[in-house]
């Protein structure tokens, strides 16, 4: 025992440093094997990840196309159908063409200051028609698709509240399915009322364009798309960059409700509208997005885009166009042209051309009041504005998107 004491009396400091440094080393040894066993969990969970990301693109892609044809299929025909049927009636070219027809035939029946008068009234009045249909298919084409998404981002928070996530709980009450098919309703707007608004002033951009060009004058491709371009911009621009949204979207919830309300309820404020405040927060959202200069931006692109495609569609139509034939010639085509693109969406391959553009496909921001919530145009789920951080329950919520959606056709 006592040579033990000793022994450890004489190396007691070399004791000490030795067992220092093995305890040192064991610490650093389970340290690094904590730190190998957490980047191997990092990386399985970021396989798992990306598989799962993976899963999350291909629900998104199939909730493109649902929102898609959810769009094109119920509430897009309604409304166009509806919207033919008011540009037909309202810009009907029968009467001048009646009386020139007459006329021809009987010569003495006009002065030539008459016919000259009809014929400048049936270039007006055929190009109207002709631009007013390529601005109103466009539009609500667009129209349509922010509409959709907008109810998909409440659905979307919907969803999350019932998942008990405590950053959406101050977004207010879920909208039932009596404001979101309200909110749908007000796509047939533009047919039932702002039409009757848009029609004059598109008369008086085109009156404005076509002042300096004649009946005799050639018209080639290239003139009749620089001119219907030039109405375009005129129209976008008259009372301001963003009257045209008067056309489009009612003033707010309680006025549409007027417009659209009987004659029998119309005085009880309360029946006309128990979801005022919920309709009115979806129409204010909307006009924040249609205001907003990316969706200006998207909204000309697609306006030259189908200009570009209806001046190719006239070349087919017309041999002699590429060369130039008098404007006088060119009217009947042009009056005919109008009603053709607001035909059957099913097989109307303007709508299509629209909906298959990349820049409706490129995000756009919704954030009317700084939720910073992204959303897509043809619909791609939301982004919570935390970001949720668990890829399974995001998929869940896309697969119920889905579901709900379909369920307001």
């Amino acid at each position: 025992m006592l040579a033990l004491r000793d022994f450890w009396r004489r190396h007691r400091r070399k004791g000490l440093v030795t067992l220092g440094v093995c305890g040192s080393g064991y610490l650093l040894y389970k340290l690094y094997v904590a730190h190998r066993r957490r980047l191997i969990e990092l990386d399985l969970l970021l396989e798992g990840e990306k598989e799962t990301d993976e899963i999350i693109r291909n629900q998104q892609q199939a909730h493109f196309g649902n929102i898609q044809r959810i769009a094109d299929s119920t509430t897009l025909p309604y409304a166009m159908h509806y919207l033919q049927s008011r540009i037909s009636e309202e810009l009907d070219p029968s009467y001048f063409t009646e009386r020139l027809m007459q006329a021809k035939g009987e010569s003495n029946t006009l002065t030539s200051l008459e016919k000259l008068e009809l014929w400048d009234r049936l270039k007006i009045l055929s190009f109207t028609r002709l631009v007013s249909s390529i601005w109103a298919m466009t539009s609500l084409c667009l129209y349509i698709r922010v509409q959709v998404n907008i109810l998909g981002r409440h659905l979307y928070i919907d969803l999350a509240r019932d998942l008990g996530s405590s950053h959406l709980l101050d977004e207010g009450d879920p909208f039932d399915r009596h404001s979101q098919k309200e909110f749908l309703s007000t796509a047939d707007f533009l047919a039932n009322h702002g039409i009757f608004t848009l029609i004059p002033i598109m008369q008086t951009a085109v009156t404005e364009v076509l002042k300096g060009k004649h009946l005799r004058d050639p018209f080639n491709t290239s003139i009749l798309r620089e001119s219907l371009v030039q109405i375009l911009d005129t129209f976008m621009n008259i009372e301001g960059p963003n009257r045209w949204i008067s056309y489009v979207l009612p003033e707010n919830a309680i006025s549409y409700k007027h417009l659209t309300a009987t004659s029998s309820n119309i005085e009880d404020e309360a029946a006309l509208c128990p979801d005022i405040s919920k309709l009115d927060q979806l129409m204010e959202e909307t006009r924040n997005v249609l205001s907003s200069t990316g969706f200006r931006n998207i909204m000309e692109i697609s306006l030259k885009s189908v200009v570009d495609a209806l001046t190719e569609e006239f070349a087919v139509q017309s041999s002699g166009i590429s060369s130039g034939v008098p404007l006088a010639k060119l009217l009947p085509l042009v009056a005919q042209m109008g009603p053709t693109l607001l035909e059957d969406t099913s097989g109307n391959r303007f709508v299509k051309m629209i909906g298959a553009l990349h820049e409706i496909r490129e995000t756009v921001h919704i954030d009317p009041k700084r939720e910073r919530i992204e959303i897509r145009i043809r619909g791609e789920c939301s982004k919570s504005p935390s970001g949720m951080s668990f890829p399974f329950t995001r998929l869940w919520i896309c697969t119920q998107l889905n579901t709900r959606m379909t369920s307001l056709k």
